[in-house]
């Protein structure tokens, strides 16, 4: 049984999550975005990392089945 954090929580906590999006403020990041913001997009690609897909199409895929 886990005990702890999932490594993928201990990940993502290192970069809170205001600090990133006083970034993407900063540089208009979401300009125009409806509904998967910039932080979406970081964490599916951290997923994608950690999970060693091949390709964007794997990742697309196994994200999509969550």
């Amino acid at each position: 049984m886990n005990s702890g954090k999932y490594v993928f929580a201990q990940i993502s906590s290192f970069l809170p999550q205001r600090i990133f999006d006083g970034i993407v403020k900063r540089y208009k990041g979401d300009y125009h975005i409806r509904h998967f913001t910039c932080w979406n997009q970081l964490m599916c690609m951290i997923y994608g990392q950690l999970s060693n897909r091949e390709s964007l199409r794997d990742l697309v895929l196994t994200v999509n089945e969550i």
